[in-house]
């Protein structure tokens, strides 16, 4: 037997090492900066230049806190301490008017900063929903492996948390980060030409303190959150899982089981969570210890030099308010620091799943699929979803335009993997699937399957209206059109019964509809498609006989002119067929009508006569 290609696993840990964060940072800026997007470029231009403004407002706003005390102290002291400051003019112009000029600076502070918030704005949003749609759009192209694989409740959280990771992003690094480390170099450096290199160090230490204790503290703090998100995204899973499977928990009256089950992984985010919140508690008080430290440090000095006649009492007061005004943005900083953190950890883990490659993908300058008769030929197929595990192991099967083909066999015999591979779900490993002689691998995928429509053993809905499901089939299809489908699939009427008619919500995966309504609302889809190539994929194996029976005639008309690939267990829905091909074990053991593999009294007929025994006993 040749041997089976191992089909591509997933993407590399693309952004581990050292490296990661600048990394990932680098892949947001392009968002914030879109190419051939003037306007963008323009707020973001605009937002900088309001940031600028805002920010020397505030820092100037000591300056004339400390005029307005300077003018309403003692005669001499005002005066010099404005002179000291080169101020005096600011001073002369009376106390009055110096609270008015330091109200209209604070309120330049605040305004120019919401302003910018406004302008802004509009880049954040469109960034974040350009991100979300480009994600979005990279876990449908994914591929059926990687979703089997992949739990959704986990995958929508790590896509929910990504999202909102670059939001804030988006807001806070660009417009808080960066503006607060030239707020606090620009305090600096006041204190160094104002006073004198003392108060320069104190304040400097202080802050080479504070940064260097909160950035220590919040990596040990991540690490924490790391494993705290992990056990959320634990019990969230087990919760959708347990909603998702709600029939079931009642069948085995599993409810308790199920809720100790989900309460196991609550207690372990839990503890995570216990520690990310002691360890909060630790940062906070140092933080605060380092910062009291310093002001009491820098007052003190101070006030050493208004009783040494050096310092004016507005000196004082200025100290205090710088001081004051850089322990709000410190105090910023940790919270900042330590959501910019998770953000990046949040970032991380959506941007490794906007890398991993889709296993099926187009070639560059796949072409459309040219339509012809429809036939469909399976050539010397081998196939394994485990390399250990060969499923198909050299099939040969073919079906001529407008031909019925039924594939049958024992559970396990890749039947239905057939159905997949026409698809392109998967890409073979040795041979070829052929459409109208074109390999499926050389051809657009959106072209093949718009050829191509099935009719599923299990119909899973959307949470919304009948006629929704149903127009699913063809984009853009009318009411009439939908209904023409409905009445083709007798299901019309049906739905004509409800209070609400096509209009009526069918729940969550359909639940609110039976087996069989469920399977017309699958017919009605496929006959809204038109598509030249139909696959029945055990369409009716989960019905009563009765129902099945009704869905077969539907069927039968919705098969008419078309190529069929029937995939059954149950053998007396394809008697009828054109030709049946018998699987087993992945190779292809028996091929002819009904009534020839019957008088051949080989694997088929050993089937056909089980089959009898077990519907004349039911």
């Amino acid at each position: 037997m040749r041997r089976i290609r191992t089909p591509p696993r997933g993407a590399p840990d693309a952004l581990e090492g050292a490296d990661g964060d600048m990394r990932i940072l680098a892949r947001v800026a392009p968002w914030l900066w879109p190419e051939g997007e003037g306007w963008a470029k323009r707020r973001v231009a605009g937002a900088l230049l309001l940031l600028a403004v805002a920010k020397a407002a505030t820092v100037a706003t000591p300056w004339f806190y400390k005029a307005a005390v300077d003018a309403l102290a003692p005669a001499g002291g005002a005066a010099d301490g404005g002179q000291g400051w080169g101020i005096g003019w600011l001073v002369a112009a009376g106390p009055v008017a110096l609270v008015i000029a330091y109200g209209v600076v604070r309120l330049m502070g605040a305004g120019f900063q919401q302003l910018r918030d406004a302008v802004f704005a509009r880049v954040g949003q469109r960034a974040l929903r350009r991100m979300a749609l480009t994600t979005f759009r990279h876990v449908h192209a994914l591929s059926l492996r990687y979703h089997i694989a992949r739990q959704t409740g986990s995958l929508s959280r790590v896509i929910d948390r990504g999202v909102k990771a670059v939001d804030f992003l988006l807001r806070f690094l660009l417009f808080s980060l960066a503006p607060l480390i030239i707020e606090l170099a620009l305090v600096a450096v006041i204190f160094l030409l104002a006073f004198d290199w003392r108060y320069f160090v104190v304040v400097v230490a202080m802050i080479v303190a504070y940064v260097s204790f909160t950035f220590a503290v919040t990596e040990w703090r991540v690490r924490i959150r790391r494993r705290m998100n992990q056990e959320d995204q634990e019990a969230t899973q087990k919760a959708v899982d347990s909603l998702l499977n709600f029939e079931t928990v009642k069948y085995f009256g599993a409810e308790e089981r199920e809720t100790q089950r989900y309460d196991r992984s609550m207690a372990a985010y839990e503890d995570a969570a216990v520690k990310t919140a002691t360890s909060l508690a630790a940062l906070n008080a140092g933080q605060a210890a380092i910062i009291g430290a310093g002001l009491v440090a820098v007052m003190a000095m101070a006030a050493q030099g208004v009783q040494a006649g050096t310092l004016t009492v507005g000196d004082f007061v200025m100290v205090n308010a710088y001081i004051v005004q850089i322990t709000m943005p410190l105090g910023f900083l940790g919270t900042v620091y330590r959501e910019i953190r998770q953000a990046l950890v949040d970032m991380d883990e959506m941007f490794r799943l906007i890398d991993q490659p889709p296993e099926v993908s187009d070639r560059p300058g796949a072409p459309a699929l040219r339509r012809g008769a429809g036939r469909i030929a399976f050539e010397d197929v081998l196939f394994a979803y485990e390399p250990e595990r060969p499923i198909l192991k050299g099939v040969s099967i073919a079906a001529e335009g407008g031909e019925t083909v039924a594939v049958v066999g024992a559970t396990g015999s890749g039947k239905s993997t057939l159905g997949r591979l026409l698809f392109r779900f998967y890409d073979v490993q040795g041979g070829r699937v052929t459409v109208d002689g074109q390999d499926v691998r050389e051809v657009a995928q959106a072209s093949l399957r718009e050829a191509i429509g099935v009719v599923p053993q299990d119909t899973v809905l959307f949470n919304d209206t009948i006629g929704y499901n149903i127009a699913y089939g063809r984009e853009g299809a009318s009411r009439a059109e939908v209904i023409a489908a409905a009445r083709a699939a007798r299901i019309h009427d049906f739905i004509e019964g409800l209070p609400k008619g096509y209009d009526t919500v069918v729940g969550e995966r359909g639940l609110k509809l039976s087996g069989g309504e469920k399977q017309r609302v699958a017919i009605a889809r496929a006959i809204l498609k038109n598509p030249p190539i139909l696959v029945l994929d055990e369409a009716t194996s989960a019905l009563d006989t009765q129902t099945e029976r009704e869905i077969q005639e539907s069927l039968k008309r919705l098969s008419k002119d078309r190529t069929v690939l029937v995939i059954a267990h149950r053998l007396s829905t394809v008697a009828d067929a054109d030709r049946i091909v018998v699987l087993d074990d992945g190779l292809v053991v028996e091929s002819g009508r009904h009534a020839e593999l019957l008088a051949k009294d080989g694997r088929y007929a050993r089937l056909w006569r089980r089959q009898q025994e077990t519907d004349e006993a039911a």
